[in-house]
């Protein structure tokens, strides 16, 4: 059995890391370099940064930050945010990363998955899915229901502020067809709330796809994070405000899977 990965996430935005709730009401958690180095030392399996605002703000995501924390640190991390091209994606490997996320452009540009997972390797290629819950549907309505309780997905992107009329768990099918490696999946419903992540959600999209999923979005209790990858089976946990505040170190979350006979890294 692999072991299910614990990951911190930091968004970036303006040189700092902030976390907000539902991806509003931003406030500030700290130096990202600093911040990096001590979940290193404290045990984090990887870490994920995301320039939050670098697709709105149309600009390109930050090669001095991935450049400063790669010399800092030595377990995996993941960059994303403002990434639209096949150049985009070498220059942020080339700066020390080991994975690219794409969210915005990969909807946009579907091809950017293929071409990127082509170039570099699909290991090198996490799709974020940013998903939301619509509305009940009646089944005679909508035959296309992923999930067992009448509910579905969709997806968002800009940061999640542009629906894009596409059904979460299809789009989970079409990137690990296009060559995606790993897939990001937050539920922007349970994001920043601290009252778990959405199970359903992650179960749906874990057993859609045969590439492993990342679960982000409501981490609030250790529980919570045995929930998703038991309940719900996601591959790896990823959490913000738990960690940035010191309401869980990385050890205590890892120990607590450990006794739940979860495999970690310990």
């Amino acid at each position: 059995m692999l072991a299910k990965r614990i990951i911190p996430c930091l968004d970036i935005k303006s040189g700092r890391v902030v976390k907000g709730i539902h991806f509003k009401n931003l406030r500030d958690a700290g130096d990202p370099v600093e911040t990096a180095a001590a979940y290193s030392r404290e045990g984090a399996d990887e870490l994920v940064f995301l320039d939050i605002t670098a697709t709105l703000e149309k600009r390109k995501t930050m090669m001095k930050l991935a450049k400063a924390v790669a010399s800092k640190i030595f377990i995996p991390f993941t960059v994303g945010g403002g990434i639209t091209s096949v150049g985009d994606i070498k220059a942020v490997l080339e700066s020390g990363a080991d994975k690219i996320s794409i969210n915005t452009a990969a909807v946009k540009n579907p091809k950017l998955i293929s071409e990127g997972a082509d170039r570099f390797g699909s290991q090198c290629i996490v799709v974020a899915i940013d998903a939301k819950r619509t509305v009940h549907r009646k089944r005679t309505l909508n035959h296309s229901l992923r999930s067992g309780s009448g509910q579905e997905w969709e997806v968002y992107i800009n940061a999640g502020t542009t629906p894009a009329g596409i059904d979460a768990v299809k789009w989970a099918k079409e990137v690990e067809r296009l060559g995606a490696g790993e897939i990001m999946l937050t539920s922007m419903d349970c994001d920043g709330t601290k009252e778990g992540y959405d199970i359903e959600l992650n179960r749906a999209i874990s057993e859609a796809v045969n590439i492993p999923v990342i679960a982000s979005g409501g981490a609030g209790t250790l529980n919570h994070m045995y929930k998703v990858v038991k309940d719900g089976k996601a591959d790896a946990v990823l959490a913000a405000s738990i960690f940035h505040y010191g309401i869980f170190k990385i050890k205590q979350v890892k120990q607590y899977l450990h006794k739940k006979k979860v495999a970690v890294r310990l």
